[in-house]
């Protein structure tokens, strides 16, 4: 050694540079032939077989509804002068919510409403007038009939009815008619009745929203109320061609009822699904939160968008939370299976024989050996194990084989010293 390092230190510079790249070269072959050597192994990806309960669901997204929100609005148009409430005040339905001194054009508006009502309000009366006279009509006919009918000429000595007399003669028949006829005209009296209340209603309600007060619609919580005292509320029009008037959104209202969530399901998840199904919901905007519900609507129907098939499905919450609000992205799966003390693998871990049968691959030995198993439920991402498998058992979930192309696959390396000529390049399998 010391005569090679007395050599070494005499040798050219040349001479050197030449031995160092020799001893550099032999140990980046060496080193190759390893990375290779360990690169051609066959690798195995492997779980094990695990005991505990095993959940079946299917996902879906959307968003939340506004079942459990009412809108509060106007079309009245002029200056508020008088706010009864503030946002996150709990009202009833019929509260006040402001007061509007009315401009000229929603003054004109709101009296146009007014009388409407009114005119419905005398057309109620004047129709209950009328259903009272044919009540009186009918009792009357009804009266007649009744002492005519239980005549000795059309009644039998033992009560029962005179049944070839009553079809013969006239007298009787007309009497009849008339009773038919006044009781005819009352059942119509009582729907014309219903109809005016429809109408009445209507105008009530055309009336409130051009008034100059605004009330709450329903009962609950004030949300997102910008009104001030002062602020100017203008007249909309749905069209610049016609004077179709629409409403002015003033706050919401949020009511106590569960927050319900709207989300689609795919035509392969949605017959697995059934009402009462619990499920778990998550929102984007609340990454730390999740929360139970139970599926409560099913759309059957389904909805067609760009060739595509989805079926509306609702959720309703099983709690209330201030912080879920209207519109909000959600995910939910929904537990459509559940058992417990079942044996599970990764559904990657089975495979399927041609004639049906299905089998794993057991880690015994570091070797993979194929096993038949039966299974059960199964989900996405696992698979129950009815036979052939244990607690502990250690299966093949994937198999990485070595790439045999080396100069057409996989990902290559050349040796920082080039080619050698005619023994081509140094490479390393990465």
């Amino acid at each position: 050694m010391q005569k090679i390092k007395d050599w070494f230190l005499k040798a050219s510079l040349i001479k050197k540079v030449i031995i160092i790249f020799v001893v550099v070269g032999v140990f980046w072959f060496g080193f190759s032939k390893i990375s290779s050597a360990k690169k051609n192994q066959v690798q195995y990806q492997t779980s094990t077989v695990q005991k505990g309960t095993l959940i079946i669901s299917v996902t879906g997204s959307g968003a939340v509804s506004t079942a459990n929100n009412g809108i509060i609005s106007t079309q009245a148009s002029g200056v508020v002068y008088k706010l009864y409430v503030k946002d996150g005040d709990e009202v009833k339905m019929g509260d006040k919510i402001a007061d509007i001194n009315l401009d000229l054009e929603g003054q004109q508006k709101s009296s146009q409403a007014w009388g409407s009502y009114i005119s419905a309000k005398n057309n109620l009366q004047t129709t209950k007038d009328n259903l009272y006279a044919l009540q009186s009509d009918l009792f009357t006919k009804w009266q007649t009939y009744f002492n005519l009918a239980t005549s000795s000429h059309y009644q039998n000595g033992d009560g029962t009815p005179n049944t070839p007399e009553r079809q013969s003669q006239t007298e009787f028949l007309t009497t009849q008619d008339n009773w038919f006829a006044a009781e005819a005209k009352y059942k119509n009296g009582q729907e014309a009745i219903n109809q005016v209340q429809i109408t009445l209603n209507t105008a009530w309600y055309s009336y409130q929203q051009l008034s100059p007060t605004i009330y709450a619609p329903i009962s609950g919580v004030v949300t997102g109320l910008s009104l001030q005292e002062g602020s100017v509320i203008a007249s909309v029009s749905s069209n610049s061609s016609n004077s179709t008037q629409t409403s002015t959104k003033i706050a919401s209202i949020k009511t106590k009822a569960l927050p319900m969530v709207s989300i689609n399901l795919t035509e392969i998840d949605v017959p697995k699904v059934k009402l009462g199904d619990k499920a778990t919901v998550t929102f984007d905007s609340l990454a730390d939160k999740t929360f139970t519900g139970k599926v409560i609507s099913i759309d059957t129907s389904g909805q067609v968008s760009s060739g595509v098939v989805t079926y509306p499905t609702v959720i309703r919450l099983d709690s209330e939370s201030n912080m879920i609000l209207p519109n909000m992205t959600a995910a939910a799966n929904i537990i459509t299976d559940s058992k417990n003390d079942a044996l599970y693998v990764p559904a990657a871990a089975v495979q399927k024989q041609t004639d049906g049968t299905s089998y794993v691959r057991v880690m015994k030995n570091n070797k993979p050996v194929e096993t038949t198993v039966e299974t059960g439920l199964s989900s996405s991402s696992q698979i129950e194990i009815v036979s052939g498998l244990s607690e502990g058992d250690t299966v093949v979930t994937n198999i990485i084989t070595p790439s045999t192309n080396s100069g057409s696959t996989g990902n290559q390396s050349q040796s920082p010293f080039g080619n050698f000529g005619g023994g081509g390049n140094f490479r390393i399998n990465r």
